[in-house]
């Protein structure tokens, strides 16, 4: 079968603790601390290989860990950072969070590497905490915690033309004729198992991408055969043609088939209607003439809702220059972007989501914000990179922090202090 789904654990590196320890040396009675800083967790990255297009190396091992931050040591010795996870996936895969189904990333177009889980940050050694008042501090930081999280990973084949119809009516047929594609093509039923796609080439214009979409039959959205196992090739597609036997061979109505599947994309998702669709009548070399009654009532069913009806033979290749150059016009008149999934879920700001936190305002009239989700915020985030920088400030944003610092009666240029770290607020 198919691999284009899997769940997976995946759990970032945990930030190494910050070392307790003092300088021994001889003459050196009194040397003061100099225990080092933890390492960083390792990450756990996605990462787009293109010589993959399934998911199998993820169907038989479920758990994935980063290498957790080394503890620091003696004499300021930093410990080693984790190293990163990556995991290769086919392009076009999404990532979903397995509790809710919401999108992580998507793995397609230009955002081909990203990084799901960040590792814990290094804690601090006792090096950091002495003062004039405690010059021996027998405290460290401890490291950031992991974080853990269960996700889906789906694969959606990338290709600008859909070819849907039901078992046996040419689909592979057509897509090896017209592409570089070799499917396996034989006559029964369900002999796809698997999508396959190919390039097709036009003389002068831009080629396109097909697939051929497998295993659609009636119940397909609700899971009855293979169909529900490849419905979901079809949300990047930008048009989707419908491949019927316009000889009568199958013994089908090809108008009933249309309005099968059509009924099966609308279950599935029914913005999939939205987008263009031409029918290639095949196996016109088993007809006399170019037109029968079959085609004449699929003109009369569709065209007037848009819809051209091109007679073809995939094997013999009669009326395929036509239907492709329809297929182009119809990509033309659709916009370029990929399609691309948006994020609707930051696993990141999630880990922080039930903590509690406190705002307190100090002697200088500093607001001082405290509490387990700020200091666990602080112990995962390097807020002196700018990509750490940008996450704190969407993590203040997100976990409603701003609002309730505003409703407190802040203002441009206020103190905002967290844990020893000072921050000037503007609005």
């Amino acid at each position: 079968m198919f691999a284009d789904r899997a769940t997976i654990i995946i759990k970032s590196g945990k930030g190494g603790n910050g070392h307790v320890s003092f300088r021994r040396e001889k003459y050196v009675p009194n040397g003061g601390p100099d225990g080092g800083d933890g390492g960083k967790g390792g990450d756990i990255v996605f990462e787009v290989d293109d010589g993959q297009n399934t998911l199998a190396d993820y169907r038989h091992k479920r758990k994935f860990a980063a290498q957790p931050g080394e503890e620091g040591g003696k004499k300021n010795c930093h410990g080693r950072n984790g190293t990163d996870l990556v995991l290769k996936v086919p392009a076009g895969t999404v990532i979903r969070d397995a509790a809710s189904g919401k999108v992580i990333a998507d793995l397609s177009g230009a955002n081909r590497r990203q990084i799901i889980l960040h590792g814990g940050r290094g804690g601090l050694g006792n090096q950091h905490f002495a003062t004039s008042t405690m010059q021996a501090p027998k405290y460290a930081q401890p490291g950031g915690e992991s974080i853990e999280l269960e996700v889906k990973l789906e694969l959606k084949v990338i290709a600008d033309v859909g070819l849907v119809g039901f078992p046996n009516v040419g689909k592979s047929t057509l897509l090896s004729r017209v592409t570089n594609a070799q499917p396996k093509i034989a006559n029964y039923h369900f002999t796809t198992l698997q999508p396959n796609l190919g390039v097709v080439e036009l003389e002068g214009a831009r080629g396109f991408v097909i697939a051929d979409i497998p295993g659609l039959i009636e119940g397909a959205s609700e899971g009855v055969g293979l169909g529900l196992e490849f419905l979901r090739h079809i949300d990047r597609t930008k048009v989707i043609i419908h491949i019927v036997d316009a000889a009568g061979t199958e013994g089908r109505d090809p108008v009933a088939d249309i309005h099968a599947i059509c009924r099966e994309l609308a279950a599935y998702d029914p913005k999939l209607l939205e987008k263009p669709q031409v029918i290639a009548a095949n196996k016109m070399d088993a007809v006399y003439g170019d037109e029968n009654e079959i085609i004449t009532t699929l003109r009369r069913e569709f065209e007037p809702d848009g819809i051209k009806v091109c007679p073809i033979s995939a094997v013999s290749g009669k009326g395929l220059k036509e239907l492709l150059w329809h297929v182009r016009e119809l990509l033309d008149s659709c916009s370029s972007e990929p399609v691309v999934y948006e994020q609707e879920f930051d696993p990141s700001l999630q880990f922080f989501q039930d903590e509690p936190y406190t705002i307190t305002r100090a002697d200088d009239a500093a607001f001082v914000v405290e509490g387990p989700k700020i200091d666990k915020m602080l112990g995962y985030t390097n807020i002196d990179s700018e990509k750490g920088f940008l996450f704190f400030q969407k993590f203040l944003k997100e976990q409603g922090i701003l609002k309730e610092l505003e409703a407190r009666g802040i203002q441009d240029g206020d103190t905002v202090r967290m844990y020893g770290n000072e921050f000037d607020y503007y609005k």
